[in-house]
């Protein structure tokens, strides 16, 4: 790849390694577990952005890491995403039917299978990361699979979305709104956004640039999303919308309404590129993907 590749070229590129990496960390199997194997694969294979593990491989780079160690973590936030996917669209949290275009794993398989697929991603993506391919360095893979189990657990994805499924009514004040997103969505961001740098045993400073970084851009991914589920089509999102809304789920868009909401996703994605000043012109694809997330129309 080449500094004059555009956001889209990079993303696309980077979603294509990542699903050939998948397709080889999670063989199909013959045999009585055969179907949670393909279900584990249905949802982590299928279609999707990849954001999450475009940030490893993009942050990344600006450490010089090593691509195949970066897509082997990458591959391993994708498993954390994929497994919280399945488990949010289970009827006992958003009960959806259609999710990136194609039935849920709970609808295309059945509910028992769904749980056991989440469980087995999420248990797969430690095993990804404290390998020895992963990094040579114990104490950096320690490292890694420590930041990965906050963010994904009480403290990150899973205190978020039990923030999230515990209210009705939309009875969230914007403060605990979004300390709710950036538990729920903002945690892998930032996990993401900083693996290259914990690889490279990073200067505070680069620490710094990087985790203000995740932080504006997950609460502007998020604002986006509910962007979305207002305005979107589910021709383009490939999923329901209008759900928030229907069920009485806080957001910032139906707090501060659809205008006001959009001049806030701005401001945090102008805040994000003022961040990344720290990395100069290294981080030129990164810039042209906070404009991405704030502009999406799927």
């Amino acid at each position: 790849m080449e500094a004059q590749d555009t956001f889209k070229e990079r993303l696309e590129n980077v979603a294509d390694k990542v699903t050939v990496a998948l397709d080889a960390l999670i063989p199909p199997v013959a045999g009585p577990e055969s179907q949670l194997l393909s279900a584990m694969r249905y949802a982590a294979l299928g279609n999707g952005k990849r954001l999450r593990p475009f940030f490893v491989l993009e942050c990344g780079r600006l450490f010089d890491i090593n691509e195949r160690s970066l897509l082997r973590v990458a591959s391993a936030v994708e498993c954390i995403h994929a497994y919280s996917l399945i488990h949010d669209d289970l009827p006992a949290m958003d009960d959806d039917d259609l999710r990136r275009g194609r039935p849920t794993v709970h609808k295309a398989y059945d509910e028992a299978i769904a749980v056991l697929a989440g469980d087995a991603l999420q248990s797969l993506a430690f095993e990804i990361i404290s390998d020895e391919e992963t990094h040579a360095g114990p104490k950096v893979r320690n490292q890694l699979i420590h930041k990965l189990a906050i963010a994904s657990g009480a403290r990150g994805m899973a205190g978020g979305q039990a923030i999230d499924v515990s209210v009705k009514d939309n009875e969230l004040e914007m403060p605990l709104i979004a300390r709710m997103q950036r538990m729920k969505t903002g945690a892998l961001f930032q996990f993401s956004a900083e693996a290259g740098a914990t690889m490279a045993q990073a200067s505070t400073e680069a620490f710094a640039a990087l985790s203000g970084f995740a932080h504006d851009l997950g609460l502007a991914y998020q604002i986006a999303d509910d962007l979305l589920d207002v305005e979107g089509e589910q021709s383009n999102t490939g999923k329901a919308v209008g759900k928030d809304a229907a069920n009485g789920k806080a957001s910032f868009v139906l707090t501060l309404g659809p205008e006001q909401a959009k001049k806030r996703a701005r401001l945090l994605a102008e805040q994000a590129k003022s961040h990344l000043e720290f990395f100069g012109q290294s981080a030129t694809i990164l810039r042209q993907s906070i404009d991405f997330v704030i502009e999406r129309t799927g």
